[in-house]
């Protein structure tokens, strides 16, 4: 029994910063292989599998490092008339990260963790929201959506910013 907590004690546990990292870097790599981000100018893509819902992506900006995106369905929220559920992106391309840094399932997240959240809970909220993520690109790529069935829309883009999440 004692060679089992000494050895337990000597593997380096992952803090929750380091899972978050982690959670980034799954999501990067996700994301890249299911719609190759980088390589789209900014505008409306639609995916459409022809037997589920479509799925809406705005590329918003295309900066050096980055690229900065919304995905969601083409549903709206009946009151406030926003895509739900959405999600927006910032891809770190030399960090080969990928970060949720706004969803929006139905509430806002000052609705979910207030105004002025203590630094841990909007460190648990990052992980909520990335895990979200993680598990959303999943289920489109197993949905079969991807490069091969995404269309460019010419649709205007008139996306609110959201508010920035603190932290």
């Amino acid at each position: 029994m004692h060679d089992v907590a000494a050895r337990n004690a000597s593997i380096p546990r992952l803090g929750r910063f380091g899972w978050l990292m982690g959670l980034y870097a799954e999501n990067f790599r996700r994301m890249t292989r299911l719609f190759e981000p980088a390589d789209l100018a900014p505008g409306r893509y639609v995916s459409a599998i022809g037997n589920g819902l479509d799925v809406q992506l705005d590329v918003l900006h295309q900066h050096v490092y980055t690229t900065e995106l919304r995905l969601t369905y083409t549903l709206r929220d009946p009151v406030t008339g926003e895509p739900d559920p959405s999600a927006f992106l910032r891809l770190y391309r030399d960090a080969r990260q990928a970060e949720a840094t706004h969803c929006y399932v139905g509430r806002r997240w000052q609705d979910v963790i207030g105004m002025y959240p203590p630094p841990a809970e909007v460190v648990d909220h990052r992980m909520r929201m990335n895990t979200f993520l993680g598990k959303w690109l999943q289920y489109l790529a197993e949905s079969g959506h991807g490069v091969a069935t995404l269309r460019r829309r010419d649709d205007r883009l008139e996306i609110k910013a959201p508010a920035r999440l603190p932290g």
